[in-house]
């Protein structure tokens, strides 16, 4: 029997947001007759698929859960329903799966297994972000989480704006919700007052809050941050050189990965 496939299924951007609302007819379709689902949080994905609707009662499907501290030697573990004939569904807390993610390890097997990986249309937080920020959707990068250390922070955000600033660059980060007051106060104290600087929190949520200014209007401002799912972006001047070598950047974007973290994020 040929092997499933296997679906990367996005869900919500918040708890209370309903899934009709941000997922097109195409992915919800996807989803009802899938029986087998690889998931972060068990407890997060029955409560999304019991508002999306599955053909089997929820009580019948199959869930296993991938997480941070699943090792390595399980993947194949998950993987062999689908090997067997099985179409399965990958499943993030939020946002899109495989992005900021474990379930990438997931992925990569299925590509190594010659599964065919079928990825479906949904709300990602860095996109939604990057769209509303106007830095440079040209040319970006996600560099996922800054250390938690005092010192070390600083030396990562400066080291990013060089960074934006040798390649015209517009970089993401993303931290865990009871941090970010912590890592908005260590960028005003680390980045130039003239480098641009994006907090986008609760993205496609009634609660959303979109914010750019300069790093000198965010010390003027003393803005206080709510603990909720945030992508921060920065974009710094660019490089007196790079001004004069490079025409205005255009083709696709290219996005790095970053490492899992362990608290809630959005993708």
């Amino acid at each position: 029997m040929p092997p499933g496939r296997l679906w990367l299924i996005p869900t919500p951007l918040g708890a209370d947001s309903d899934p009709h609302r941000v997922l097109p007819a195409d992915t919800l379709a996807a989803i009802e007759p899938l029986d087998y689902f690889v998931v972060e949080n068990a407890k997060a994905a029955r409560a999304f698929l019991k508002a999306v609707g599955t053909r089997a009662p929820l009580q019948a499907l199959e869930m296993r859960e991938l997480s941070e501290h699943t090792p390595a030697t399980q993947i194949p573990e998950l993987l062999a329903p689908i090997l067997a004939g099985r179409d399965g569904g990958l499943l993030s807390e939020a946002g899109v799966p495989a992005i900021a993610d474990p379930g990438a390890a997931l992925v990569c097997a299925a590509h190594a297994a010659g599964v065919t990986v079928c990825p479906l249309i949904g709300p990602s937080s860095l996109v939604l972000a990057l769209m509303a920020s106007g830095l440079n959707g040209q040319r970006f990068s996600f560099a996922g989480y800054v250390p938690t250390q005092a010192a070390e922070r600083l030396a990562r955000l400066r080291e990013l704006e060089q960074r934006s600033a040798r390649n015209d660059e517009a970089i993401l980060v993303i931290e865990t919700p009871y941090r970010n007051q912590a890592l908005l106060d260590a960028a005003m104290q680390a980045l130039s007052p003239t480098t641009r600087l994006l907090v986008a929190s609760d993205l496609s949520l009634a609660t959303q809050r979109i914010v750019v200014d300069t790093v000198a209007g965010w010390r003027a401002a003393a803005r206080e941050l709510p603990r909720t799912p945030t992508v921060f972006g920065l974009q710094a001047e660019a490089a007196p050189a790079r001004r004069r070598r490079d025409p205005p950047a255009r083709g696709p974007s290219n996005a790095s990965p970053a490492r899992h973290d362990r608290g809630s994020r959005q993708r």
